[in-house]
């Protein structure tokens, strides 16, 4: 079932399948600015990544003494959601265990995904809570792609992304066969903010920055004045990733977790940037779309 919520300047779709935002539209000039979801390169919009961020090492990974089984980016992003809450402005979706995802994530949890329209754009927000009698271990993020190039008259390599601030920052070194990161960084941005766009920046999978001084990243570009910005205020991971064979989107990702270390040994207690949430606690964070 798919929920349609608009203002003057901003109409948004979201999907219960997914819990998904499919679509992030200016009013003003009838201009689509999220990903359409073509199968031929990558059929998602905007999927949730939960309880894992990336992949496991081995697709298997330890809890509660016994091994378990999770694909990349988890279980949410393929499950029904109910909705849960609407009016005009804003629109709630709920995942809710069931034995099913206890054969595969051995805790009971509610996932809520909120939508909630803003004058010039969107605000995506998390909530995990804690139904289980004992902690609870998991990763969360969001993966919307973006159109680009926008117009059929322009190429990927027109755009760029404007940080907030200038940055010194290395990146996460991704191993594109595996998925898995190694414990090495390397230098990306020195004194910088802008980050142009080409395809070379992908060949072995996502930019994965830790820990920016910069809370705002926007997508821009030499042809046109149109801009995309997200406000990723509190989480501590961000990726940009495209296909490296090409694709006519972008994906900015605000993480919690992230995929695993090749050492990593299994236990999910262990496994690095995990959230532990105790008994009956919620936790919540949440990034902001703006459109121009």
């Amino acid at each position: 079932m798919k929920y349609t919520l608009k203002n003057k300047n901003v109409q948004i779709t979201a999907s219960t399948f997914g819990g998904e935002l499919n679509s992030l539209l200016s009013k003003k000039n009838n201009l689509e600015f999220l990903w359409n979801g073509d199968e031929k390169y990558w059929k998602y919009h905007s999927p949730i990544l939960f309880p894992i961020v990336g992949k496991v090492k081995d697709g298997r990974y330890i809890a509660e003494n016994k091994e378990y089984e999770l694909p990349q980016h988890g279980l949410a992003r393929t499950k029904e959601f109910k909705m849960i809450e609407k009016d005009e402005n804003h629109v709630v979706f709920e995942l809710l265990w069931s034995e099913e995802t206890l054969k595969v994530y051995p805790y009971k949890f509610s996932l809520k995904l909120s939508y909630e329209l803003l004058e010039n754009g969107v605000k995506v927000g998390y909530s995990v809570t804690n139904l289980d009698d004992k902690d609870i271990y998991f990763s969360i993020g969001g993966h919307p792609a973006f159109m680009c190039p926008l117009f059929e008259n322009e190429s990927f390599e027109d755009y760029y992304f404007e940080l907030n601030k200038k940055e010194h920052a290395k990146i996460m070194i991704l191993d594109s066969n595996t998925g898995y990161f190694s414990r090495t960084e390397s230098e990306f941005l020195k004194d910088e903010s802008i980050i142009n766009l080409n395809l070379e920046l992908f060949k072995s999978d996502a930019i994965v920055f830790k820990n920016l001084k910069s809370n705002l990243i926007t997508l821009k570009s030499n042809k046109n004045d149109r801009e995309l910005s997200m406000d990723f205020t509190g989480f501590p991971y961000l990726a940009i990733w495209t296909k490296p064979t090409g694709a006519p989107f972008v994906c900015l990702e605000p993480w919690y977790g992230h995929a695993d270390f090749a050492d990593f040994k299994g236990d999910i207690t262990e496994k690095a940037a995990i959230e532990k949430l105790s008994i009956g606690t919620e936790f919540t964070a949440s990034y902001n779309l703006y459109i121009k």
